[in-house]
């Protein structure tokens, strides 16, 4: 499995048989990151509303199939496209929102490879318990780490600590790219970790991982955004 990292929460997980997903993909001009170039089979969007999370339109490919992550909680909560499973369940922005009203959107998670990876979506509180189980079993998580308006740090940590997934992989985050200015650097997150012996850097914006690369206890891995 490929992972690639673009900015923002949107990810490109490519299987080893060659299925793409993509996740929560954004609008350049007011994100600040890369034009949409690759194709995708399956998208996955966690709002229908927000145009840092929303932009299925943009993703190259006439066959993929758009997935609602939100609509699919309300509805049957499971959809299987091309032999990915993916799973949602309903979430909501931050109660008292700096920008906007708040929007409901859904948060997810999907296999790949015989890994489980989840996707926070657009958090914006503390996870309830419910949600909270929705991701136990985690194999990776994509998780919200810029802090306000998403879900704040501490309670974000408490998710960690009791979903234990082995990989965290940081996302939502400030960066010298990223052009609204409402969310922390990186290390703001990194200083409530272990950087010096749970941490690992990729020096670049996509990895290649099998289920044996995994680590048998909750790591960090950053990655670089694609330029």
């Amino acid at each position: 499995m490929k992972i690639k990292w673009y900015g923002q929460a949107c990810f490109r997980v490519m299987s080893s048989d060659g299925v793409a997903i993509i996740t929560d993909p954004y609008t350049p001009e007011t994100a600040g990151y890369v034009e949409h170039n690759d194709a995708a089979d399956i998208v996955i969007v966690s709002s229908e509303t927000d145009s840092f999370h929303d932009r299925h339109d943009l993703i190259p490919g006439d066959d993929k199939t758009v997935i609602n992550a939100l609509l699919l909680a309300r509805a049957e909560g499971m959809q299987t496209v091309k032999g990915v499973t993916v799973k949602a369940i309903e979430s909501f922005e931050m109660y008292a929102h700096p920008s906007h009203d708040p929007d409901y959107n859904g948060m997810y998670r999907f296999e790949v490879d015989g890994m489980h990876l989840g996707h926070m979506g657009d958090m914006g509180n503390p996870l309830t318990d419910a949600q909270i189980d929705f991701f136990k079993g985690l194999d990776i998580l994509f998780a919200l780490v810029g802090g306000i308006p998403t879900v704040e740090l501490p309670d974000l940590m408490r998710v960690i600590e009791e979903v234990k997934p082995k990989l965290v992989i940081p996302m939502h985050f400030r960066t010298l790219t990223y052009k609204p200015r409402n969310q922390f650097w990186i290390h703001t997150f990194l200083d409530l970790v272990d950087e010096k012996n749970d941490v690992d850097f990729a020096f670049d914006y996509e990895v290649e991982l099998t289920k044996d690369d995994l680590p048998d206890s909750t790591r960090y891995l950053v990655l670089d955004y694609v330029r």
